[in-house]
Parts: C-alpha cells; structure tokens; sequence
C-alpha cells in the first residue's frame, strides 16, 4: 500500500486539512454537509493518508485500491480528502457546486477523478462494491475495494443482500466503511429503524467485523491494518462510531439532524476555530 503519512501525528494534520478544506466548500455555497464531513474527516485522513494504494497523479491506474463514495451526500467530505491526497488541486475548491464544476455537490463518477461512482440513491454502494470485489479477483487484481456508507444505508435491503453475497463468496478483497453518526434525514437512525446489535448481525452474516471510535486515529489507523492484513477469507467490515461537527465545538453540540444548518458568519467562525486547535505543522 501507499503510506503518505506514517505517524498519527501526521494523519492528525491530515484529518485538520480535511475538516478546513470542507468548511471552506461550505462555505462557497453557503450549505453542504458539514457535520457529516467534520465527523468522518478523521476515517477519510487514514484511508488517503495511510491506507489505501493509489497514484494520484493516475486515478485510474487499474492497480488503486476503490473507494467507493455510497453516500454521495457526504462528497463534500470525500473532495476534500482528494485534495489532501493531491488528486484535485486546492484551487477547484472554490468551484465547488457551481455550474461545470468538477465537484458537484453529490458525487458524481462522470465529473470528478478518484469518484468511482455516482451516489446518493443510499443501499447502491455495498452492491457495486461486490461486483467490483468478484472483478478484481477474477482478474487476479490484488487490489482493495472500500465501501463509504452510511448507518442510513443499513435500512436498505439491497444492503443486506449484497452482504451476504459478498460473504458467501469470500470476498477477502472488500472492506466495507460504515459511519454510525446515529443521524439521518427522518431523525435519529436508531429511531427510524432500530439496527443493534449491529455488530453481531454484521458476524453472523459471515463478515469479519470490528467496532471502533471512528475519531479516535490510532483506533482508526489498527482497524484499516487488521482489515487489510487478516488471514481470514471474508469480508470485512468497520463500525465507526462517530461525531456529527467533530472539531467544532458549537457545531458539535448543535441540534442534531441530517443537514446541519450553519449561519453565514459561522462558517469563518468555525475555521476559527479549527485553526486555533490545529496540530503542530498541519498547515506547513
């Protein structure tokens, strides 16, 4: 794999720029989903950062690793991470959800590199992410498939069928992301359909599973290591647990719910604030 930062305190500056490149595209259009973006900079800093085997400068290099954005909501975050990555250049943010631009503000395949599919209709991730698996093996690709998704997504029932497929078949090559904000856009997910224990569904389905603080980076950085490096032949999954607007202390303890709302004088408060808690050499 392709380790561009090899210490925490490195992937800690990372996930900073992450979260600053975000709110500064949210700022561009006055919107997005920012709490999302905040909560899973942290998981996205160690998969562009430490874990995932890529060329920025070829994003379609048939070796990369796939990294697929199932939650299209949540591009936002996702084109932050390809600017930290060096995929997109720093200077397109400010395009962000115009016309012609290349990051719209749902990910879209046809528009942005290192976006491998058009998402947003939630429970089409972990399907794909199968088809993708069973591909790169019949062509003895030793390459990674990741699935980015949403605890919204665990309401889907495609979900669950592309799971146990995707276990009867071995696949040792798929390791699938999943961000538990408990947050969706009918109100709390564990409200709008009850999905514990969600660890124990997710084994007995035949996955290898593990449960993390996905804000937590040297839990996050050993969850990618054992998925990548474990001997078992299943797929496997992570449960991150995370916090909407982590970084941004108002925004962190704001009324939850699916779209956060942010006030125009916010946005430049929130950097603010980012920017006074920054790690050491984060913007050097």
């Amino acid at each position: 794999m392709t380790v561009i930062h090899d210490s925490l305190a490195e992937l800690a500056q990372a996930a900073y720029r992450i979260r600053r490149y975000a709110l500064r595209m949210g700022e561009v259009q006055g919107q997005g989903y920012i709490g999302q973006a905040l909560g899973w900079a942290d998981v996205l800093a160690v998969a562009y950062g430490h874990a995932l085997n890529l060329r920025p400068d070829e994003p379609e290099w048939e070796g990369r690793d796939r990294f697929l954005l199932s939650h299209g909501h949540y591009a936002i975050a996702f084109y932050a991470a390809l600017i930290e990555a060096g995929i997109i250049p720093e200077s397109e943010l400010e395009t962000y959800g115009s016309d012609d631009s290349r990051l719209p503000m749902s990910g879209m395949a046809t528009y942005t590199p290192g976006m491998e599919m058009s998402g947003g209709s939630l429970g089409q991730g972990l399907p794909i992410a199968v088809g993708m698996a069973l591909a790169l093996r019949l062509k003895n690709n030793p390459a990674f498939v990741y699935n980015s998704m949403s605890d919204g997504e665990l309401d889907e029932g495609s979900t669950w069928e592309a799971a146990m497929g995707a276990a009867h078949h071995g696949l040792s090559n798929l390791i699938c992301l999943v961000d538990i904000n408990n947050q969706q856009a009918d109100g709390p997910s564990a409200k709008v359909l009850g999905f514990e224990p969600l660890a124990d569904k997710w084994a007995a389905f035949g996955w290898h599973v593990q449960r993390v603080d996905g804000n937590d980076l040297a839990a996050v950085v050993t969850a990618f290591d054992t998925a990548r490096t474990l001997g078992e032949n299943k797929p496997r999954v992570i449960l991150f647990d995370t916090l909407m607007g982590k970084g941004v202390p108002f925004l962190e303890t704001r009324e939850k719910n699916h779209f956060i709302r942010v006030d125009p004088p916010e946005w430049q408060q929130a950097i603010e604030i980012l920017d006074q808690s920054q790690p050491e050499g984060a913007l050097a």
